[in-house]
């Protein structure tokens, strides 16, 4: 392994000394092509944990074998699990596990599809990517949804679009066949609580609303399950930075999006200023710092096909379909 990096790193560095310890190199050089350098060690990413340090005038270069943890995976993935169960438990009149373990697999599928979505198609195209990291909260979901990690640089434009697109389409189609099934499910509490949670349903909530049949005033958890699954969709189609909606839109129109991704934070803050929710007024101040970097460039940037392009606008469709203004609303009586 090191003689091969280090030959590989001389044609960009002057290599004065190397020290070798377990699964970690580190290369002491003077570059003479930065740019090079850089380039080569991004293509590093995907095998090893770069970093790169300045001492005593000259350069050091620490590579480390990365090595999955997949009992973190494991972990999050129970406590998550526990955390929805209970939140989903205490959705009933009285204190249900059976509905909250109900409720629970419903939430994980939506959320895991989702992310699934992203780790197919990554491999598809022999892009390096973790299993899905379900985040635990306590919250009145359960949880703070999921994330995967990508590794090393992406080939290009099309295997940007195939993994920021797959994703938003896998959770909606769980989203729509978990809320079809939740509003067939009977769920009437004759307890009405001082305080009431009002959902705002987007238009696609509403019609899968109609195809089931639904004419009742509750919804079961396992149809808010569909619900949330929907509003994620929405926020994670928003087309700014890291968020999956600004890999399609970069994919799709390269990189003129860095100039839509300053433009829609100040477009979520007037809104939330509009509709007097603070929902959109927290998430317009999130995406400020998501467009404050910008998108990491493919290394091939050739446009995507017709086709991609077709399926982008009817994603971004499928984004608004899943728009409610005002997602909650609480009210009395």
């Amino acid at each position: 392994m090191r003689d091969t990096l280090r030959r590989e790193i001389e044609r960009f560095a002057i290599v004065y000394h190397v020290e070798e310890s377990d699964d970690t190199v580190r290369f002491h050089v003077q570059p003479i092509d930065f740019k090079g350098l850089r380039m080569f060690l991004e293509t590093l990413t995907s095998d090893y944990d770069v970093k790169v340090k300045f001492r005593f005038g000259e350069f050091v270069i620490e590579l480390k074998k990365h090595r999955e943890r997949v009992w973190i995976n494991v972990v999050l993935f129970v406590a998550t699990f526990v955390s929805t169960t209970l939140m989903g438990a205490g959705m009933f009149e009285r204190f249900d596990l059976i509905g909250g373990l109900t409720y629970s697999v419903a939430i994980m599928f939506v959320l895991g599809f989702h992310e699934m979505g992203h780790y197919i198609f990554a491999r598809r195209w022999g892009m390096k990517t973790s299993l899905p990291y379900f985040i635990p909260f306590p919250s009145l979901i359960g949880t703070l949804g999921a994330v995967i990690r990508h590794r090393g640089r992406i080939p290009n434009r099309k295997a940007l679009f195939d993994v920021g697109v797959s994703g938003p389409l896998f959770g909606i189609l769980a989203s729509i066949l978990v809320t079809y099934v939740g509003l067939k499910m009977k769920f009437e509490p004759t307890y009405k609580g001082e305080i009431t949670l009002m959902l705002g349903t987007p238009p696609l909530f509403d019609l899968i609303a109609k195809l089931a049949g639904f004419n009742g005033y509750y919804i079961h958890p396992v149809a808010f399950a569909g619900w949330v699954g929907m509003f994620v969709t929405f926020l994670n189609l928003v087309p700014v930075g890291q968020l999956d909606g600004g890999h399609v839109l970069r994919a799709m129109i390269g990189e003129r999006a860095e100039s839509v991704y300053r433009i829609v934070p100040m477009i979520l803050i007037v809104l939330g200023f509009v509709t007097k929710s603070s929902i959109w007024l927290f998430w317009g101040f999130i995406t400020v710092f998501f467009a404050m970097q910008r998108h990491p460039k493919p290394i091939v940037e050739e446009p995507i096909d017709r086709k991609r392009l077709v399926v982008g606008i009817l994603t971004f469709a499928i984004g608004l379909a899943c728009f409610t203004p005002n997602p909650f609303v609480l009210t009395k009586g």
